[in-house]
């Protein structure tokens, strides 16, 4: 079985190791514990402000340090740092175009037990319509410190969903090259095309495996940057297969499966089915049994794609 870590250890992790040799500030919400900038903070202390359960002024502080042209990283969670401080992303940061790099951990229904209020499954859609703001979700550690590597080069505002979970690792560190804005195929596949982001992407591949069982041949795209899309990828797989299926830890309304059908709008090479949540709220329960519920599961997946197939 592959060894399982959450994004957001490797996300402290990276930052802390980022931290010997670039010029940053990373500021946290009172959460440093949960979003793992603790280990920055106790390694670099004099460029970690800890600004209290006050998001706003998190987002307002960040503003001001990258306007001096020196980039800073924001955390809390999710439904805090982009539900809460949305005003701020918008005004302060989105619209002067500034390198505020919002990292949000505790995103998604594995949050678990925290319950409806904090499983926030509409954060994608909430930073996709941002004008400017590149979203990023990376698929596991391996992932998360190659992505931040990349939005700490890039000279604008970011916001990457991190999670609590711990996953699957299946990248290995330094095996594979992430671009901004440029998907990764995992699998090729003749019949079907599965574009995943985030913790879906090592369900997706568990799901291939049982399609072949079916006699479906599917290919597999991890869509790590949904903002800007990878449509060039995606249209290509489209009309190869004719077939799409998308896979998100968030709302089916606004997120990659929505950015996915825009993206094909036009052409319409191909039909697509989305797995998601199906706008609702989340619910208390362990993150593991709330995937199994919301059918966030390989095998929510692959019944998915025979369903659409069987149309």
């Amino acid at each position: 079985m592959a060894e399982k870590e959450a994004t957001r250890a490797a996300y402290g992790r990276k930052l802390a190791e980022l931290g010997e040799k670039n010029d940053f500030y990373v500021l946290d919400a009172d959460l440093s514990g949960s979003t793992q900038t603790c280990v920055f903070a106790k390694k670099f202390p004099d460029r970690f402000f800890n600004c209290g359960i006050a998001e706003e002024n998190m987002i307002s502080v960040a503003a001001g340090i990258a306007a001096t042209g020196v980039p800073a990283f924001a955390s809390s969670f999710a439904m805090f740092a982009c539900g809460r401080a949305f005003e701020q992303i918008r005004n302060s940061v989105a619209y002067p175009q500034l390198p505020v790099k919002i990292c949000a951990s505790h995103a998604g229904v594995t949050v678990g037990e925290d319950g409806a209020t904090h499983q926030f499954c509409e954060d994608i859609a909430i930073m996709r319509a941002v004008p400017g703001m590149t979203v990023v979700c990376p698929a596991d550690s391996a992932s998360t410190e190659a992505l931040l590597e990349e939005i700490l080069k890039f000279d604008g505002p970011v916001y990457m969903r991190l999670g609590r979970y711990a996953v699957p690792q299946f990248y290995e560190k330094g095996e594979r090259e992430f671009k901004l804005g440029k998907g990764i195929v995992l699998a090729e596949g003749k019949d079907v095309v599965i574009v995943a982001t985030g913790i879906m992407v090592a369900a997706a591949m568990e799901a291939r495996e049982a399609l072949k069982n079916d006699g479906i041949d599917a290919a597999v795209i991890d869509i790590h940057t949904i903002k800007p899309l990878d449509e060039e990828l995606i249209k290509e797989y489209a009309a190869k297969t004719g077939y799409v299926v998308t896979a998100e830890e968030h709302n089916v309304i606004g997120g990659l499966g929505d950015a996915v059908i825009s993206a094909l709008s036009e052409s319409a090479c191909a039909k697509v089915a989305k797995l998601g949540v199906n706008d609702v709220f989340g619910t208390s329960a362990p993150a593991g049994v709330l995937l199994e519920y919301y059918n966030l599961t390989a095998n929510g997946i692959a019944e998915k794609v025979k369903a659409l197939l069987n149309k």
